[in-house]
């Protein structure tokens, strides 16, 4: 393979369409824990929407003492906070379930991660003033469109129950590893909310309505749902914190190595706690040794990368596997919660491998 399109010198988003557009990060290729924009995967649902940054303003509405209208300018000037989180979408590793889920089919890069700036939303709720009685808060982007499923035109539009809104972590991002948000990744601000799948961190923020209700938008009571039965909707329940999981990336799938040292190394992460143990099985899960972490998550919403070290004298196909375990007990099943929309797959991760 000639250097120039090798993608481990040269990687590129891995596209599934175009539009809209949704392309995946090459995670097998990536090195660092600090995403490029460039390589930060793209999950959309409409178009890239049309905006004008010289007369934007952030609405906080409904349920409030007092409605405000607040300017980027106005952002600048409140205390915010820089904090380094793992964007999932909730179909990453999509591909992998059996039988097949409709949908992009991800494969493992629906996955980036880096540091956000921004203000938390609890400050914005704190000067509208929340009445009694609110439950929700919704957040609503400019991007919208007709879905596959209605002749309606629809924004996209997420909500947070109040316990999740008022965390202290929650933020209303402005920059991204101290430049600006790209604008294919929500600029000027961002919902990010950490610990939930990359659904909630709603981009290109229109308004905030603090609502009494349960919020049924599409994006909220239609996708973005389990739906463990394959003939209705019994048993649905609601898609937010993130699986704990991991992703080997070295070495890569039906690589051809020689017998000797080698060294696989991955990531893993969770949406609860910190990760606090990597396992790996080099004999398609018959025993199984811990990996050695090397960049814990403490306290703190990134993924933990790690390593092991292998030794392969003996010839032959192998398969390697890989099972993180958080501080909450949670560990990855051997086989994925089936749902009908095929997200949130978490099962122990494989590669296979030829020593010669």
């Amino acid at each position: 393979m000639s250097k120039s399109h090798n993608p481990s010198i040269n990687p590129s988003l891995i596209a599934h369409s175009l539009l809209p557009e949704n392309q995946e990060t090459p995670i097998h290729f990536i090195k660092s824990d600090i995403i490029d924009p460039k390589l930060f995967y793209r999950r959309n649902h409409f178009s890239y929407p049309m905006l004008t940054t010289s007369s934007y303003w952030l609405s906080v509405n409904g349920l409030v003492e007092k409605p405000r209208l607040f300017t980027l300018q106005e952002m600048l000037t409140m205390p915010s906070k820089t904090i380094k989180v793992v964007l999932e979408c909730s179909g990453d590793k999509r591909y992998l379930f059996v039988p097949k889920a409709f949908g992009d089919q991800w494969q493992k890069g629906a996955i980036s991660q880096g540091y956000w700036k921004g203000v938390p939303l609890r400050t914005f709720l704190d000067l509208a003033g929340i009445k009694a009685g609110a439950k929700e808060v919704v957040v609503e982007g400019y991007d919208y469109g007709k879905r596959t499923d209605s002749d309606r035109v629809y924004t996209f539009s997420r909500s947070l129950p109040l316990e999740k809104a008022l965390h202290p972590d929650t933020i209303i991002g402005y920059e991204y590893n101290n430049q600006p948000i790209p604008f294919k990744h929500g600029y000027p601000l961002r919902l990010i909310v950490p610990q939930w799948y990359a659904m909630a961190s709603v981009k290109w923020i229109k308004q905030i309505s603090i609502i009494d209700s349960e919020f049924k938008g599409p994006f909220q009571s239609t996708d973005y749902v389990y739906y463990p039965n394959k003939e209705n909707e019994a048993g649905s329940f609601p898609v937010t914190t993130i699986n704990v999981n991991s992703t080997i990336q070295k070495p890569l799938d039906m690589n051809v190595l020689n017998t000797g040292k080698h060294f696989i190394s991955g990531i893993s992460w969770t949406g609860k706690g910190v990760i606090s143990k990597v396992e790996v099985s080099t004999d398609g899960g018959k025993s199984w040794s811990e990996a050695n972490i090397i960049t814990q998550n403490k306290g703190s919403y990134e993924w933990s990368s790690w390593v092991f070290d292998w030794s392969v004298m003996e010839k032959g196909e192998y398969t390697i596997m890989s099972k993180a375990t958080d501080s909450y007990g949670r560990s990855q099943p051997s086989i994925p919660f089936w749902n009908q929309k095929g997200y949130g797959y978490n099962a122990v991760d494989k590669i296979k491998v030829k020593i010669e």
